[in-house]
């Protein structure tokens, strides 16, 4: 499934008025959630797109941002890995911007030093003006987050380090 045939799918999920659709197929897990905000007449759709065959350890992809970043990041990954090999690394699943929070005023998802279990949300990453939560696929312990709040962010960039132990 390309990115054209998901757009016409969230613009149709969100003309229909469904809160939520789930598509499976063999190469794509899609899940689409609108949430009202009835106080401000505003709706929030999220997306998650999770290619199949992916190892669960990672979480699904996630747009990034900023064409210098895949450099930097392979250069900052391959430092860290020897250092890091007892870790699991969550990766973005599609290109967007990163935030931790989701809104300004809330919390944190996750801090460093928290649990976390499978299907826990870790951080939201805004594309296409769609807030696309991005769930654990493991539990573990966050080790450390490796990208700052509100920062571009590409496929397959890493963004947490997890303790699966």
């Amino acid at each position: 499934m390309d990115l054209k045939e998901i757009q016409s799918l969230i613009k149709f999920v969100a003309k229909s008025g469904a809160s939520e659709v789930k598509l499976e197929m063999e190469d794509v897990k899609i899940t689409i959630k609108t949430i009202s905000d009835e106080k401000k007449g505003e709706a929030t759709t999220y997306v998650q797109h999770i290619p199949m065959g992916q190892p669960v350890a990672q979480a699904p992809a996630q747009p990034a941002a900023a064409p210098s970043a895949p450099a930097a990041a392979a250069e900052a990954t391959a430092a860290a890995s020897d250092e890091n090999s007892k870790y699991v690394t969550i990766k973005s699943p599609i290109i967007g911007t990163f935030y931790r929070k989701p809104s300004p005023d809330k919390p944190a998802f996750v801090e460093v030093g928290d649990t976390i279990a499978t299907g826990d949300v870790l951080c939201v990453i805004e594309a296409m003006k769609l807030f696309n939560e991005i769930e654990s696929e493991m539990s573990g312990k966050i080790v450390k987050v490796l990208v700052d709040d509100a920062s571009p962010v590409e496929f397959d960039q890493p963004l947490f380090l997890v303790d699966p132990s």
